[in-house]
């Protein structure tokens, strides 16, 4: 997501700049402007190569054959010369990347370098160089994607929005994706989860001495080290697969960018409505990992027969189409909507009995539902799986904070269940872990019970004391004696506070067995099965209650009489 403002007022600006100069097309802009991001960022990773090289002694192979094909040069001619050099030499350089009859060159065969007015580019790539490209997070290019969709009011119409990245990564980090593995994504857009999966694979394989972290907790200095030279090949030309059905191009282009950007020399990216009859693969991967669109029309009449021909939600037909494209042993992070976990529908509970019955349902994630604003409010889950074998129990967590503020502006809080779920995930199968868990978990629960007593007594106290001040004749002692008591009842939820966050933090883990879940009805909402102790309110006992108002309407009465002698003397 795009939360850096100052990035957002560049981009902002630059869009109007584009509008202003002719690209009255939406899209036309966002490819354009995307056209001359992966230029910049082509440029800058040439740089950071040579610079790698020469640091190690090594022969440095370029990727422009010439100088004059890169940013740093043909930007700081005359504006006339730069539109000539880069429509005429730079632009047609890039269509061959990826070598020919590779996915990018397919994708780009018939795109254009729409950008005609000399000033406009020069202005445009003066602003480019000023957000500093470089100094962001990776995957920018996506999120600026995302963002400039999000201000054509398009996105989440068709379930088109993008998987945060570190929602992404935390998914991949759980599935583990190793050399040698095919990895595809059959609704990739812009690739962030094949992005991240090279990513994680690279990290895993680097010397740790090479590697840096941002303030973030992104790796850079990722070289793959420890790859051995078939493992690299393998990963540079059979392991990242991604399909996605934009017959517009756009997102192909965009998505293939970005995984050059990220070293995949010749992505493998291609179009394809893979819930159609005409894409027929199956058992041919070892990892899926996807959030493929929750809603939007489909053409049903060319739906899969492999597939659930009469159901005309996406999601469900998606995870149908995972199940056939998995290896059996192969494993899955996907992203749902909420309803697949609890839907009544026939197709709802088809395709979660087909995931408990015939196959491994590890895992379920419930997150926030602000995970997805500000383009979707929707809620969803995590489903981890693994094609075949047995469901014995299912490992829940009920997540409540992702890093991020749950509102539109999802600003970065410390609030984050993130590290949690990769803690007991990765330790889910460790009983030593799981014991000490469970007994600082009754241990916090014994230190909070006298507290919660305590809170009950001062509640009482506090309600008595109320009361005296409307009935007692020493008002000023009552409502002092009850004003000290609710200092102390502050300075009692203090010391509570802290114990039940990790209360609640130790409690969002649990498991529930096949058989549990199948008495209902194989529903998979993580409120149905997870214990939340709930704080005991405060009630008055009845008699109390029944005493006070009969002490009320004596004190009533009282006045009254009082108010009748005062009339009648006058």
């Amino acid at each position: 997501m795009l939360t850096d403002t100052t990035l957002r007022s560049a981009v902002e600006a630059l869009w109007g700049k584009l509008w202003s100069g002719g690209l009255s097309n939406p899209l036309d802009a966002i490819e354009q402007l995307s056209f001359l991001l992966f230029l910049k960022r082509l440029d800058e990773r040439e740089q950071d190569g040579e610079r790698a090289a020469k640091l190690r002694g090594k022969k440095f192979t370029p990727i422009f054959p010439s100088p004059d094909l890169r940013w740093s040069h043909w930007t700081q001619l005359p504006a006339d010369k730069a539109l000539k050099q880069i429509k005429e030499v730079v632009f047609p350089f890039i269509k061959t990347l990826g070598g020919a009859g590779g996915s990018f060159a397919a994708q780009m065969e018939n795109a254009e370098f729409k950008i005609n007015k000399a000033s406009l580019l020069i202005e445009a790539c003066k602003a480019i160089d000023a957000m500093q490209i470089s100094a962001q997070n990776q995957d920018v290019q996506g999120d600026l994607y995302e963002y400039l969709l999000g201000k054509l009011n398009t996105a989440g119409q068709n379930g088109q929005f993008r998987t945060p990245r570190h929602i992404i990564r935390m998914m991949v980090n759980m599935r583990d994706p190793r050399p040698g593995e095919r990895i595809c994504d059959p609704a990739a857009g812009t690739c962030g989860f094949l992005v991240n999966a090279w990513q994680y694979l690279l990290e895993t394989h680097t010397d740790p001495r090479d590697i840096t972290w941002d303030e973030e907790g992104y790796p850079h200095g990722l070289t793959g080290s420890k790859l051995t030279k078939e493992e690299w090949e393998f990963s540079q030309s059979k392991a990242l697969t991604g399909f996605d059905s934009d017959s517009g191009m756009t997102m192909l282009r965009i998505g293939s960018m970005n995984l050059m950007l990220h070293g995949i020399a010749a992505p493998n990216f291609r179009y394809t409505d893979t819930l159609s009859k005409a894409f027929t693969e199956e058992r041919a991967y070892d990892v899926v990992l996807a959030n493929p669109p929750f809603k939007g029309a489909i053409d049903a009449a060319d739906v899969n027969p492999t597939l659930p021909v009469r159901c005309k939600k996406t999601e469900i037909l998606f995870l149908h189409l995972f199940l056939r494209l998995l290896e059996n042993g192969g494993r899955a992070a996907v992203i749902v909507p909420d309803g697949v976990l609890f839907g009544s529908s026939n197709a709802h509970l088809d395709i979660r009995k087909k995931l408990i019955e015939e196959n491994r349902l590890e895992g379920v994630i419930s997150m926030p539902s602000g995970v997805f604003r500000p383009y979707a409010g929707v809620s969803t889950a995590i489903l981890l799986f693994t094609k075949g074998g047995t469901t014995e129990t299912i490992w829940f967590y009920d997540m409540e904070h992702d890093g991020y503020s749950l509102d539109d502006k999802r600003q970065k809080v410390a609030e984050n269940d993130i590290p949690d779920v990769l803690d007991c995930w990765n330790h889910r199968r460790d009983s030593k872990y799981q014991q000490k868990r469970s007994q600082r978990l009754t241990d916090l629960q014994k230190q909070i019970a006298p507290l919660k007593k305590d809170r009950l007594e001062h509640h009482a106290i506090i309600h008595r004391l109320r009361f005296e001040e409307v009935v007692s004749k020493t008002l000023d002692k009552a409502r002092a004696t009850r004003e000290q008591a609710e200092v102390e009842l502050i300075e009692l939820q203090s010391r509570m506070t802290p114990l039940q966050t990790e209360i609640n933090q130790l409690s969002r883990q649990f498991w529930v067995t096949k058989d549990r879940v199948k008495a209902s009805k194989y529903d998979l909402s993580a409120s149905r099965y997870r214990q939340v102790e709930q704080d005991e309110e405060f009630y008055e006992e009845p008699k109390v209650t029944l005493k006070r108002l009969r002490q009320l309407e004596a004190a009533a009465t009282g006045e009254v009489t009082i108010l009748e002698e005062m009339i009648g003397k006058s």
